[in-house]
């Protein structure tokens, strides 16, 4: 098993090319299923979770052609003749997002078999929002072994939806649904976040009729078939904003100065208000952004909520930063019930971290120890690795596969700012 040594201590330098983001490449992967024509991908990033659903594609009987690499990686996909409808729990148990093929199945086949949903192990996440959706425009879904089964439903009908909650993939999975359903579909208290808005433009390009992606009231007007379309998936606001933290992070061992080129800097305001607050210099120039720390950072408090308020996504490199920050900031996890486990790792570093309910109460110390960790989830991962270069001294992170689910060669791209980190087995 991979793991990450880092001998801590070293300023940050350069620039760094930003990915595509997982969270925008995975539900517009799954919409290829909705047109038997040619979707046409750009900026695709090379990650775990990418090759887990071109995998459950693949296996379906999409075919999938792959071009390049790294950030210009680009992919052909076309769901002409599909074999199977089908998302089996071998795959799905590895990647909750695998969930997304349910919409797009029933819409254009009338009938899917998708496993009830795993992935990173930080609370629960509920498919009720999908499920109460599609019976709302006429599916019939029932549970059979562990899967999500639905059968002959026909084409499916526009409704007004109300969802209890604001959730990311549930918006996805019912506005692709919605695309081919009969007549309009209006979809209330629907997720703002930038990647549901990059689905709607793929969907837009491929002849769907949406308005309001990007606020809390989606309508789409569903049409009798989509088409092939060209589509470049946007960039990583949650890998963007873990390498500014990281740059801020270090400060304190030399004047840090990166360039983070291709960030889409509109997608992660929340977080670069905060970076501000700790003492980075933060400078935007067109899609590019620049981060600059020469000492050490300030504690910032942070509340995590839907977008756009600050990401949960985000929440942990924050927490790695106010470890070794002068003060103390609390950070409050709202979204996810178990999204804390973390903290013994950090502490195992020499944080001083104390757990009131949903709060962790962090207060700075002067430099954290390193030491031997265990990433428990994919963004837990990132902040043990900006907490070890934070750190004096080694640290050696364990069970990095949770890393490569979410960030393109993290290690190889930190190395080219002058971190002195490398993969070992």
């Amino acid at each position: 098993m991979d793991k990450l040594w880092i001998e801590g201590g070293r300023p940050l330098r350069g620039e760094v090319a930003i990915a595509g983001a997982k969270n925008a490449a995975l539900p517009i992967l799954a919409a290829a299923l909705l047109t038997g024509d040619t979707l046409e991908l750009t900026q695709v990033p090379q990650l775990a979770d990418v090759r887990t659903m071109i995998k459950l594609l693949g296996g379906m009987g999409v075919q999938v052609h792959t071009q390049g690499e790294g950030a210009g990686q680009a992919m052909a996909l076309r769901a002409q003749a599909l074999t199977h409808l089908e998302a089996p729990y071998e795959l799905v148990k590895t990647m909750r997002a695998a969930v997304l093929v349910l919409g797009p199945l029933v819409a254009r086949f009338g009938q899917a078999r998708v496993s009830l949903p795993g992935g990173c192990a930080i609370g629960a996440r509920p498919v009720d929002q999908h499920i109460k959706g599609l019976e709302q425009m006429g599916a019939k879904v029932h549970v059979d072994g562990g899967y999500l089964v639905v059968e002959g439903c026909g084409r499916l009908r526009g409704a007004k939806i109300v969802t209890d909650m604001v959730t990311v993939t549930g918006t996805e999975n019912l506005m692709m649904a919605a695309t081919l359903a009969e007549g309009e579909t209006v979809l209330e208290n629907a997720a703002r976040e930038p990647e549901v808005v990059d689905l709607a433009r793929c969907l837009i390009a491929m002849g769907a009729r949406i308005q309001g992606a990007g606020t809390d009231r989606i309508v789409i007007e569903g049409v009798e078939s989509l088409h092939g379309a060209a589509h470049r998936v946007m960039p990583d606001r949650i890998e963007a904003g873990s390498f500014a933290v990281a740059v801020a992070a270090v400060g304190a061992f030399g004047a840090s100065d990166v360039w983070l080129k291709n960030a889409a800097p509109e997608s992660f305001d929340a977080v670069l208000a905060k970076l501000r607050q700790s003492g980075a210099r933060v400078d935007v120039e067109g899609g590019n952004v620049r981060v600059r720390m020469d000492g050490r950072p300030k504690s910032v408090s942070v509340r995590t909520a839907p977008y756009p308020s600050f990401p949960t996504d985000m929440q942990a490199q924050f927490m790695a930063l106010d470890c070794v920050a002068s003060g103390t900031g609390h950070i409050t996890e709202t979204i996810f019930e178990n999204r804390f486990m973390h903290v013994l790792e950090l502490q195992r570093l020499g944080a001083q971290i104390d757990i009131e309910g949903h709060t962790a109460i962090v207060t700075g110390v002067d430099h954290l120890e390193g030491a031997p960790v265990m990433a428990t989830d994919l963004r837990a991962s990132a902040s043990l690795v900006i907490a070890g270069l934070a750190a004096q001294g080694r640290t050696l992170v364990d069970r990095i596969y949770h890393l490569d689910r979410g960030y393109e060669a993290m290690e190889a791209k930190l190395a080219a700012l002058g971190a002195q980190i490398e993969r070992v087995k």
